[in-house]
Order: structure tokens, then C-alpha cells, then sequence
């Protein structure tokens, strides 16, 4: 690749991340169903023109946004199990330091997992739904569960993302202290349910 068509190629993706980030920014007062092409393009310095050079539509901006969220989430959690012995307690806390790296972007997804745009709302479930399964496979191997249904490992793993989503909501608006105690409450509730799962009859 040419000196030149190297340049071309950084500043395209400069301006793909401008626009991604203006969205956050601009969506985090109102709401990314709210927001117009025009005002995006100029957050990132462009004319409304030159957005379809970078995404065929707002839909595909925005998930391409849960793409960078979720999806790198789930990603790095595939990697978590792969390490021998992980334990329940530093799964959570790895969960809650990949969302403090991203807290913009985390509060644009939980804001959007509920909000106006149907596309948002239908890629965050599709990602969400992503993880479970993932969880259900993880929790299908463990020998003290190999009498539970597909649906009753189904239960437990929506409860636990569930439960570890509305922790991350929690903690994205705490700070300081408060913040270690959204994470570790959001250890015990995953513990209370693996210690109820231990007694739940399928």
C-alpha cells in the first residue's frame, strides 16, 4: 500500500471513530432514535453526504456501537473461560472491567436496550441472547447440573446475565466506594444464585 493510500485509509477510520464517538455523545442526552444524520456528520466534521462512506444508515452506525460493546464483551468472556480454574467471583469482575474501559459506550447500550430504536433494541437482545447460550453450554458441562433441562439451564442463565446487567447499569452511575460496592453486591447476587441452583430440583 502507497504512502498516500495509507493516509487515505487513517483518515477514513479517524472519521468512522468520530462519528461513532459524536453518536455517543450526542445520543447520551437524548437518545440515539432521536438523532439526526445531519447533526452526527457534523459532530464529525463532515457533510451529511460523506456519512455513506462510512455506513449505509444510522442503523448500521448504531450496530455497529453494540458490535463494539457487547460483542468485545462476549469475546473476552470466551477467552475468561478458557482459563484454567476461573472462578465465579473473577469472571464478575472481569465482566466489570471491560464495561469501566467502554463506560460510554455501556451507557449508550443499557440506555438503547429499552430505548426507541427497534434495530438497537433487536441487536443488543441478539448479542445479549449470544452470551447466554454461551452460558448455558458453560453451565451444561458442570457434573453437579447433568440431571437439568435445556430450559431449566435456559433459567439460569438469563438470570444470572439479568442480574450482572442491572449491576453494570448500577454501576455506570456510582462512583469511587460506591462503585466496589456495585461490583461485589453483583458477586454475591451471582453467588446466591449459584448456591440456589445447588438445591434447585429440575
Amino acid at each position: 500500500m502507497s504512502e498516500q493510500a495509507a493516509t487515505r485509509v487513517e483518515r477514513k477510520e479517524r472519521t468512522r471513530a468520530a462519528l461513532l464517538d459524536g453518536t455517543l455523545a450526542l445520543a447520551a442526552d437524548r437518545g440515539f432514535a432521536a438523532l439526526s444524520l445531519r447533526e452526527i456528520a457534523r459532530s464529525a466534521g463532515i457533510v451529511p453526504t460523506a456519512f455513506y462512506r462510512h455506513f449505509t444508515s444510522l442503523d448500521e452506525l448504531g450496530t455497529t456501537l453494540v458490535e463494539a460493546g457487547v460483542r468485545q464483551l462476549r469475546l473476552a468472556l470466551r477467552e475468561m473461560r478458557r482459563t484454567p480454574n476461573a472462578r465465579l467471583a473473577q469472571t464478575v469482575r472481569f465482566v466489570f472491567d471491560q464495561v469501566d474501559g467502554q463506560r460510554d459506550l455501556w451507557g449508550f447500550l443499557l440506555r438503547e436496550r429499552y430505548g426507541g430504536s427497534a434495530a438497537l433494541r433487536g441487536a443488543i437482545t441478539a448479542e445479549m441472547q449470544l452470551i447466554e447460550r454461551e452460558l448455558v453450554a458453560d453451565l451444561s458441562r458442570v457434573r453437579a447440573l447433568d440431571a437439568w433441562s435445556p430450559d431449566d439451564l435456559e433459567l439460569a442463565a438469563g438470570l444470572i446475565v439479568s442480574t450482572v446487567a442491572d449491576r453494570i447499569a448500577d454501576y455506570l452511575i456510582s462512583d469511587g466506594r460506591e462503585s466496589a460496592r456495585v461490583i461485589e453486591r453483583a458477586v454475591l447476587q451471582v453467588r446466591l444464585i449459584a448456591l440456589g441452583m445447588g438445591v434447585w430440583k429440575p
